[in-house]
């Protein structure tokens, strides 16, 4: 069996090709994606080969983590389950091609546990499922975040999730003027626009390892501040205002389970909207520009590669 895939051969060279697949074992589920995200945080460390030492980590290597597709053929006990529609977080299934984290293909295998079942009338959208989770996990503190840094898809998703838990509206950084719209319920500011100094949670989305002085600041006494980007550099800060402030730091991490049900539930609801992230689209035979796209256009929150051509 076979798929097409995007692979890293090596940082910023890139190709889409036919690859093997390994067969599927008895408790192994058989996916036709229809679409996948391009990450701008993970994967735009992978493209530049700036990835800390990570588990599995080497090229080649087939990247994503956010694929949408049906499940086409199944083992034994999950025969059941053929043709739902899931959330792929990512597959191994590639031989001597690594798979980090390997959703960016036409046809995954993976086991029956890992794919999820989302709503059909998703469609694309379904892509966004695992950033939601992070978002939720960003969350689950004592203290809902009053502040949000970053006015991307995961900003974003802090916004809303904070307004679907009940908190007040938070405020929202954005220095990029192309990144400011699209707020409903909540104000977006550029930093020296804001002179608050009594944050009790921010929430950095931003992934900017230089930040964190700016934010210590802002604080707060006893106030916390969430990590919720990834971080290619090492982060640092001052001690002696951290002191003052009494500042908490906490790693988001990564999603669990129960992150994943609690946004499904509310999306089900109708409390949280996964609408207005999607911004750009392309054939999946163009992943070398749609990557490219993804990391330099600033006014691309979410690519979609589309995939249902090529199954």
């Amino acid at each position: 069996m076979e798929a097409l895939a995007v692979v890293l051969n090596s940082p910023e060279s890139l190709s889409v090709r036919r690859v093997s697949l390994t067969p599927p074992g008895d408790t192994d589920v058989v996916v036709d994606i229809d679409w996948s995200g391009i990450s701008t945080g993970t994967e735009r460390l992978l493209w530049q080969g700036r990835m800390p030492p990570f588990p599995g980590l080497g090229y080649p290597l087939i990247p994503g983590y956010e694929s949408v597709g049906r499940i086409v053929a199944a083992g034994p006990d999950h025969k059941a389950r053929i043709g739902e529609t899931v959330y792929v977080p990512g597959a191994t299934c590639y031989g001597e091609i690594r798979g980090l984290f390997g959703g960016a293909s036409s046809r995954v295998v993976i086991p029956a546990a890992k794919a999820v079942t989302i709503d059909p009338a998703l469609g694309e959208k379904g892509v966004l499922i695992a950033l939601a989770a992070t978002a939720q996990h960003a969350i689950v503190g004592p203290v809902l975040p009053d502040l949000i840094v970053g006015h991307g898809v995961v900003g974003r998703l802090v916004a809303r999730l904070v307004l679907a838990a009940g908190g007040a509206p938070p405020v929202v950084w954005e220095t990029n003027p192309q990144r400011t719209s699209g707020a409903t319920g909540y104000d977006v500011k550029r930093p020296d626009e804001d002179t608050r100094r009594d944050y009790r949670c921010i929430c950095d989305a931003s992934g900017d390892p230089n930040l964190l002085d700016t934010l210590i600041m802002r604080l707060a006494a006893g106030g916390e501040i969430v990590l919720a980007g990834f971080y290619a550099d090492r982060l640092s800060f001052a001690f002696p205002m951290a002191f003052i402030k009494r500042a908490r730091f906490r790693i988001a991490a990564e999603w669990q389970p129960a992150d994943l049900e609690t946004v499904r539930e509310l999306i089900t609801n109708g409390k949280l909207s996964l609408d207005g992230l999607i911004t750009h689209h392309m054939d999946a035979v163009q992943a070398d520009l749609a990557y490219r796209t993804a990391f330099g256009d600033s006014t691309c929150l979410k690519m979609i590669l589309d995939w249902r051509t090529h199954s």
